[in-house]
């Protein structure tokens, strides 16, 4: 059976480092974290031993993130033979931007869906990269992955998660169904 794959990249370097947003492929990785749901575990994969992410990513049946398509996906792409960008995916931020009709923070929707924090921000990861602090890297990056796959299990259960304005004095209800793709059919 095909894996659902919950991931989310930190990187060595900032937007200023390479240049600005539209070089954002420049970036380079320095942790990335996943849930595999076949597994059922966190796993965290080192720049160093990227490859062994590979296989899994290959026999993901669908790979949620926040932010995965213009961010994640696009700078990891470059460290596999094969196009992530091309893998079935689920973008929480774009799901819910598409429905609400503005970007959203993973952190706003962590508290007002889930009652939980980011425990930081990018910049921490590219510091704890730099302090070659690899448990505090590990464990942010885990943490988001942990919220990611969290809002994700609530959005498709209730069919909606609730949004704060940037203020987060009012909190708007985003309705959307999330589908899980085909199972493969066996004929054994």
């Amino acid at each position: 059976m095909k894996d659902r794959i919950v991931i989310d990249i930190e990187t060595k370097d900032t937007f200023y480092d390479v240049g600005g947003k539209d070089k954002l492929r420049n970036l380079s990785v320095s942790f990335v974290g996943v849930y595999s749901y076949n597994q059922d575990k966190f796993i965290g994969f080192r720049e160093d031993v990227l490859d062994d992410l590979g296989p899994i990513l290959q026999n993901a049946g669908l790979v949620i993130g926040f932010n995965i398509e213009h961010f994640d996906l696009p700078v990891l792409n470059k460290y596999f033979n094969f196009n992530l960008e091309a893998l079935p995916q689920m973008d929480l931020m774009k799901k819910v931007e598409e429905v609400y009709g503005n970007r959203v923070s993973l952190d706003s929707l962590a508290k007002a869906n889930l009652g939980v924090e980011k425990s930081g921000n990018g910049l921490d990861a590219v510091r704890y990269y730099a302090d070659k602090d690899w448990e505090s890297l590990e464990k942010y990056c885990l943490k988001d992955v942990g919220i990611t796959r969290d809002l994700y299990e609530l959005a498709k259960k209730q069919g909606h998660l609730m949004v704060p304005d940037r203020l987060g004095e009012k909190i708007t209800k985003a309705e959307f169904t999330i589908m899980e793709p085909e199972e493969e059919l066996s004929l054994f």
